[in-house]
């Protein structure tokens, strides 16, 4: 069991794809050891935060800290130990390689992260499956699995080094209501008991908010609530209450975006 997890802060974070800007002078400080749920309208950046707390993005201006670090100064060497020693990612595609086992789609980062003997490294994948509900379905390959238990293989993986961090990106999509009970009970189970810092992406308000301790709001650049779920309920912020509640009238437009849609309306009765 770790026994200790990671903080993560974002500070005065710019970055674009082109000419979007995606984050514009973004501040938020992850607290340690609790589910954080990372929220808002599509395009906000939510997965691109994952991204760049990885390291596999790099941000315009600002830092993007993980213990204190700046990962944007990181070698590549230097950020390979971070993942490898801290991190652990879950996958939207769960990512699991086809050709091999369960058992050793579990065993592989130990096998390429460590020199432990193959008993250490059977007893250690057994408890992690154990751990997901899964030491039976060891000698399975993945095409013989159902969703749900794709995605707790991965899950297996992905605590296998022992992260202090762990990132999942939307963990409940194509899952039924059963599945991603058991993904739901889970992830809060395994934070609780490793002492893990745990993101969460994820577009499912009321799921998360049956899992998160705190929820983070991203929309227009910038963090615009940040709280409990019971607090952010009732946040005086419109946006934050019209995406927690789901409305399609509000402060965010239905049609994206709209200045250019009334443009483009206005030119062609010019020409009509």
């Amino acid at each position: 069991m770790s026994g200790s997890s990671t903080h993560v802060e974002l500070r005065d974070v710019v970055f674009s794809r082109g000419s979007r800007r995606i984050y514009d002078g973004l501040n938020v400080a992850f607290p340690r050891g609790k589910v954080t749920a990372i929220m808002g309208p599509s395009g906000t950046g939510k997965t691109t935060m994952l991204r760049m707390i990885g390291g596999q993005l790099r941000a315009e201006q600002g830092t993007v800290e993980v213990d204190g670090r700046d990962v944007g100064k990181m070698t590549r060497s230097e950020l390979f130990d971070l993942r490898k020693d801290k991190m652990g990612m879950l996958f939207q595609t769960s990512g699991l390689f086809t050709d091999i086992s369960v058992f050793e789609n579990v065993a592989f980062p130990l096998r390429v992260h460590t020199d432990l003997p193959e008993s250490m490294i059977r007893d250690l994948v057994l408890m992690k499956l154990e751990a997901v509900g899964l030491r039976g379905a060891r000698d399975l390959m993945p095409a013989e699995l159902s969703g749900g238990m794709v995605r707790r293989v991965a899950l297996a993986r992905t605590i296998a080094m022992d992260p202090e961090l762990v990132m999942y990106d939307e963990p409940f999509t194509g899952l039924d209501p059963i599945s991603m009970g058991m993904i739901i009970r889970l992830i809060r189970g395994l934070n609780q008991t490793l002492g893990l810092t745990s993101l969460l992406v994820s577009h499912d308000v009321e799921e998360s908010c049956s899992i998160a301790d705190y929820l983070c709001i991203l929309s227009g650049g910038k963090m615009i609530g940040f709280g409990t779920p019971e607090e952010l309920k009732h946040d005086g912020n419109p946006e934050v209450r019209q995406f927690l509640n789901g409305d399609p009238d509000g402060p965010v437009p239905f049609h994206y975006p709209a200045e250019d849609y009334r443009k483009e309306l206005m030119s062609g009765a010019d020409h009509a």
